[in-house]
């Protein structure tokens, strides 16, 4: 693991009965750091550095944070695995917390949503997303929230899966904060007023400056 290595943890958390596990979905390593498919890392960094929380844990094949958001514990976690084995990490960190299924949130590409698009769901199936498939399999169901960030189809005959691993284009990149922040926000409201009220105020493609109601 190189440099993760000092990051290395044993401690035990004891989060409360209202836990959040949060998981940004994406592939370790600098070669892969502003591509397309790591847009779910990209977003949980842009969540933990709002709420001044740092990434300095490795547990169970992720990089792990440890925060409050208002009275809520939540974890944020990072899958070290790559992609197609997300699984492996997000079912072994919802155990060692003792998270149920219902109180994990998923963060991820989506090529079937225009760049810039979001939206929040309640559960579903894979939609063609290998990581999120790992997590299914692994966790024996489809029952967990997802926050899903749009990042368009390939142009022409591109392979989809040559497309997220390529950086994003410089329209895109000029784009990449303002959807990070809205993601953000999104991740907030659905920690605040749950996943039916924060699916109502994002999955409207709402303007950048609106701001969770609760």
């Amino acid at each position: 693991m190189h440099f993760l290595n000092r990051f290395k943890s044993s401690e035990v958390e004891t989060p409360s009965d209202t836990a959040v596990l949060m998981v940004g979905l994406g592939n370790p390593g600098r070669e892969y750091a502003s591509n397309r498919h790591n847009i779910g890392f990209m977003t949980a960094d842009r969540w933990a550095a709002a709420h001044s929380i740092a990434f300095n844990k490795i547990q169970h094949h992720a990089i792990v944070a440890l925060g409050r958001s208002g009275e809520r514990r939540v974890i944020v976690a990072k899958p070290q695995t790559y992609m197609n084995e997300s699984g492996r990490a997000v079912g072994a960190l919802l155990r060692f917390y003792k998270i149920p299924a219902e109180r994990l949130l998923v963060i991820f590409d989506d090529l079937d949503l225009p760049f810039g698009a979001i939206r929040l769901r309640a559960d579903g199936g894979a939609g063609g997303h290998n990581g999120l498939r790992s997590i299914i399999q692994h966790l024996g169901g489809n029952h967990f929230a997802r926050l899903r960030l749009g990042i368009g189809r390939p142009p022409g005959r591109m392979d989809p899966a040559a497309f997220v691993l390529q950086d994003f284009n410089r329209a895109e990149a000029a784009e990449l904060d303002a959807l990070l922040d809205r993601a953000a926000q999104a991740i907030d409201a659905f920690l605040a007023v749950g996943i039916a009220a924060a699916m109502n105020q994002f999955n409207t493609n709402p303007p950048r400056d609106r701001t969770v109601q609760s």
